[in-house]
């Protein structure tokens, strides 16, 4: 059995686990490594050392709960394993800079640290393949864009410190950008039937560890922007797509887009010696009740372009 697969058994049990006391005694007997080289691979292979990571996760789950007003702070505290409503407070405002209790009377799109699918790091498929892991459905493929999409919405910078997404913590700005566009989406004129959004990732021209973020839906060619609203196209040409699905909307835009991103860019290009023109797309369609389904849209350049250049 690989080793990944040994800390794979690990973040599963925790996940089941996560309102418990969890030793890291248990967790390495688990991946049948000692807690010296368990701790040390954990940390390699997950970016974060085990009680830090069990943390943000219970973090994460705790959040969720926190819209029940019904159920006091002190005991979702508890029930996700924090001593105290001090101990709990303070690593909630350490890792989103609010307090649960402002959180609970402002609730705003928060950055969660996911549960990571280690598979996704070692296992290759090829085009037109779909691959099915931890309930999300998978596949990269190719398509041809004959002519430019124009989109109209809303432009915004990020801290890069946000990124990847599944990783981090904090308040989740795109998140609030979205909410702005879609209080407005309705007066937007000349917008396509398929309800196709788009967000766009654009690296070039970042000042201060920043970068540019687009969300908008589509429109009919030249279609004007006005007041804060701003056009963005998505060029013609050859892409790399990569597709997937997810039970509902939360998952696809949370968990399913991390493992989706993290396949794509740090596996499946990597493998290929591809790197992409400086930004990526987000095609988000339109729900159905079976499942929900978005597309992150790249130019791929092979590798040795980009030394060249």
């Amino acid at each position: 059995m690989h080793a990944w697969e040994q800390i794979q058994k690990s973040i599963d049990y925790i996940e089941v686990h996560i309102s418990e006391e969890i030793k890291i005694r248990t967790l390495a007997n688990i991946a049948a490594l000692s807690q010296f080289y368990f701790q040390r691979l954990f940390r390699r292979l997950v970016k974060k050392p085990v009680n830090e990571y069990i943390k943000l996760r219970r973090l994460a789950r705790a959040s969720e709960v926190l819209s029940d007003r019904n159920t006091r702070i002190i005991d979702i505290a508890l029930d996700f394993g924090f001593s105290s409503h001090e101990t709990f407070t303070r690593a909630f405002k350490d890792a989103y800079g609010i307090t649960p209790e402002e959180y609970r009377a402002n609730p705003v799109r928060l950055n969660q640290i996911v549960k990571p699918e280690l598979l996704l790091n070692y296992t290759m498929i090829d085009e037109d393949v779909p691959l099915i892991t931890d309930n999300i459905v998978l596949e990269i493929t190719r398509k041809k864009l004959d002519v430019a999409e124009t989109y109209v919405g809303l432009s915004g910078q990020v801290p890069i410190s946000q990124t990847p997404v599944g990783e981090t913590t904090g308040i989740d700005v795109p998140g609030q950008l979205w909410d702005s566009f879609h209080s407005m989406k309705s007066g937007i004129p000349n917008l396509l039937p398929d309800g196709i959004e788009l967000g766009a990732s654009t690296m070039g021209n970042t000042v201060d560890e920043m970068f540019t973020y687009f969300v908008g839906a589509a429109v009919e060619p030249k279609t004007p922007a006005s007041g804060v609203l701003t056009t963005w196209e998505l060029p013609a040409g050859e892409y790399v797509v990569c597709c997937f699905e997810a039970e509902n909307f939360t998952e696809l835009t949370t968990s399913a887009l991390d493992k989706a991103m993290k396949y794509l860019f740090g596996t499946w290009l990597k493998n290929h010696k591809l790197a992409t023109q400086p930004f990526s797309a987000e095609k988000y369609y339109k729900a159905t009740p079976d499942a929900t389904y978005m597309e992150i849209w790249v130019i791929p350049i092979p590798i040795e372009d980009v030394e060249c250049q």
